[in-house]
């Protein structure tokens, strides 16, 4: 299995806009570098090194709002995950391109067409739902507790993006009951929550990969 190369152009970004030199275009020239190195690479650790230099292009891509290319190298990442075995990483992926599709959803709210936006909009965040999710799920096979927790604050902050607060909520009662601090005889918030567990969230919360 070899690394896709997106269809998209590099140089400009989803909406058509040519992407500024600078910090950020020099980070996706080295991440292209040593996505080439990786695809030559042979050995027990060439799934290793694919998967971490196709996380890095799209860190990169998506650092510059290329969302939908960004997309496409998390999802070759998330193969070379399930080929190297284990639910943490394939989980970490699942939560990064739940938060890429998300933006890709808010960039198509933003600059597409009154009638492709709707189209646009809701297929990216459809696609960000079905990751968080899928993220969430193999959450609860993670091997660190901690880890479990921070994938799951991940998740349901694209939930919460997506409008599925509910949903969201539910996921960070499952955080806070890793963590030791939901009660449900607790008084709540309006969100569902117990009264101060919003404030242990917000300090605990990872910020999000992409």
């Amino acid at each position: 299995m070899r690394a896709i190369a997106s269809t998209h152009p590099v140089a400009c970004r989803a909406d058509g806009v040519a992407l500024a030199d600078g910090l950020t275009r020099d980070a996706l020239r080295l991440a292209m570098q040593q996505l080439s190195e990786a695809e030559v690479r042979e050995g027990p650790g060439m799934a290793a090194a694919l998967c971490h230099a196709l996380t890095e292009a799209a860190r990169a891509l998506a650092g510059l709002h290329a969302y939908s290319p960004a997309e496409s190298y998390l999802a070759e990442a998330l193969r070379w995950a399930g080929v190297m075995g284990g639910p943490d990483l394939r989980a970490d992926l699942q939560c990064a391109l739940a938060e890429v599709a998300s933006n890709a959803a808010d960039q198509a709210q933003l600059h597409c067409e009154h009638g492709e936006r709707g189209v646009a909009c809701t297929g990216a965040r459809d696609r960000a739902r079905d990751h968080a999710f899928e993220a969430a799920r193999l959450a609860g096979q993670a091997t660190d507790p901690h880890w479990e927790v921070k994938l799951l604050l991940r998740a349901s902050d694209v939930l919460d993006r997506c409008g599925d607060h509910a949903d969201a909520v539910l996921m960070q009662q499952r955080a806070l009951v890793l963590m030791g601090f939901y009660n449900p005889d607790l008084p709540a918030d309006g969100r569902g929550l117990p009264v101060g567990a919003a404030d242990t969230l917000h300090l605990s919360a990872p910020a999000a990969l992409m």
